[in-house]
């Protein structure tokens, strides 16, 4: 988000960030309870780090992060978004004459009625190959194939998860031995210069487009799964990803 940020600091009207442990969803306790139950402790442990950790550190020093900076003072107005599809958002949308909505990583779905507020409707960053690995957690099922392929994929927005028509994709080689967790952050990376091909095509009307076939949604690994993962060696994140959810404070 800070480099798509910097690169396109001078277009931006609004920094929408999603409130992962807002009441709607069962708040912080109901979310960690659902996750413990089917994923067990190792998953929230991943959780922490990425979702967590950079909101801790953001309390301890506010302003400080790479958004704040890339932002660069231009009074871009930064939102929590406790319900994106709620009057409030809806407003807040409306009044920052948004054309386009970009999500990186976003945890709620938009309605139809949010999409068609700015005149562009909006568009996804997905670190996989869509069709496959839809869903919340993509590297950690690209890596849990036999051949992991991984990639980032740019795709309208629609109310389904991962399944509006796409608008240009990449294959991207990351290092062996590459933690889940890594492995998002370098793929949302190569996606910005990828947004830099489409946002222009979207604003002429020029943009091309296909619809692939959805395949099933990947959710949430169970305990099971995680086993699996931990006896081939898959990482869901190390020390470098501790060090780097504090860079990326909130």
């Amino acid at each position: 988000m800070a480099a798509f940020a910097a690169r396109y600091r001078e277009s931006l009207a609004l920094v929408g960030l999603s409130n992962p442990y807002r009441r709607n969803a069962g708040g912080s306790l109901g979310q960690a309870w659902r996750h413990l139950r089917r994923s067990g402790p190792g998953l929230l442990a991943y959780l922490a780090v990425n979702m967590s950790l950079p909101r801790i550190a953001g309390l301890l020093s506010p302003g400080l992060g790479p958004l704040a900076r890339s932002l660069g003072g231009r009074g871009v107005p930064v939102v929590t978004v406790e319900d994106v599809n709620g009057p409030a958002f809806a407003e807040t949308l409306r009044a920052s004459g948004a054309e386009l909505i970009v999500t990186f990583h976003f945890d709620q779905i938009l309605s139809a009625a949010t999409l068609g507020i700015p005149p562009l409707g909006g568009i996804n960053v997905h670190p996989s190959l869509l069709p496959h690995h839809r869903g919340p957690m993509p590297t950690f099922w690209a890596g849990m194939e036999p051949a992991p392929a991984h990639g980032v994929t740019i795709h309208r927005l629609v109310p389904r998860i991962d399944a509006g028509p796409i608008l240009a994709q990449k294959a991207v080689d990351l290092p062996r031995g590459v933690t889940v967790s890594a492995a998002a952050r370098l793929l949302h990376q190569a996606a910005v210069p990828l947004a830099g091909e489409v946002l222009p095509r979207l604003a002429a009307g020029t943009a091309a487009e296909w619809l692939a076939e959805a395949l099933p949604y990947r959710p949430f690994p169970t305990r099971a799964t995680l086993r699996e993962a931990r006896r081939r060696g898959l990482r869901l994140f190390d020390a470098a990803d501790l060090r780097a959810a504090l860079r990326a404070r909130l």
